[in-house]
């Protein structure tokens, strides 16, 4: 699928961008792109469920996970919660994009494609100019799944020899209510929530790295699992 630009006022969010460090730019693809991608994400089913664990990042295949017992179940919340309580946690589902270009063009479907689209010339050209970072490079990408009780605790995205400028969540959840939860939150130095984000369909939000955020709990009253295209934009290491 070929992706294409909305009508951009490039001008208002640039100045935005470089006020706040946070810019939403609604309507971020052309028609119909931001559909085609929700439909391609609601129908894959080599979904990962990942979270954090004392040994470093688990992914349980979407299949294993929902097979798990109630016993099962019951351990693996546990240990999510305790690790929630004193660090860094998270569990949503995942679905990777590779880096090269080369492996993106070979997968052919439309996620890898929309991470070639964000990596692209006249995508990054518009990005660097938001953002006044002249090295990004490239975008890179995974697909999100936040059902009920998923969420994501408080961190910066700042990661050694990541070259993160900035974060991205392009947004493909219609009709989403705040009390659902899934809220994208960011926090000033005391923790206190500065600004709560509800997901959107077809927005793009863009913010500097580092910057404390986290997403809440999904409500078990969400319809649907909350679905975005999340990554950040890159320089390539000198």
């Amino acid at each position: 699928m070929a992706f294409a630009l909305g009508t951009i006022d490039v001008a208002a969010i640039r100045a935005a961008f470089r006020a706040d460090g946070h810019v939403v730019i609604r309507d971020f693809l052309a028609p119909e792109g931001a559909e085609e991608l929700r439909r391609h994400l609601i129908a894959r089913r080599d979904w990962a469920v990942v979270l954090n664990t004392e040994s470093g990042v688990r992914e349980i295949p979407a299949a294993v996970y929902d097979a798990l017992d109630d016993a099962q179940r019951e351990t693996l919340d546990r240990m999510v919660a305790a690790r929630a309580r004193t660090g860094f946690q998270y569990r949503y589902g995942a679905l990777r994009v590779p880096d090269d270009d080369d492996a993106r063009r070979a997968s052919g479907d439309a996620l890898s494609a929309f991470a070639r689209f964000m990596s692209s010339p006249t995508v990054v050209d518009l990005l660097r100019d938001v953002t006044g970072h002249d090295d990004i490079a490239f975008a890179d990408a995974q697909g999100t799944r936040y059902a009920p009780g998923d969420f994501l605790t408080r961190h910066d995205d700042a990661v050694e020899g990541k070259h993160r400028r900035a974060a991205y969540v392009f947004s493909l959840s219609p009709g989403w209510q705040p009390e659902w939860g899934g809220l994208l939150l960011f926090h000033d130095a005391a923790g206190d929530v500065t600004r709560g984000v509800t997901p959107d369909m077809g927005s793009l939000r863009l913010f500097s790295v580092p910057a404390d955020h986290s997403v809440s709990h999904v409500a078990p009253s969400a319809p649907d699992a909350r679905l975005s295209v999340t990554g950040w934009l890159r320089a390539h290491p000198n």
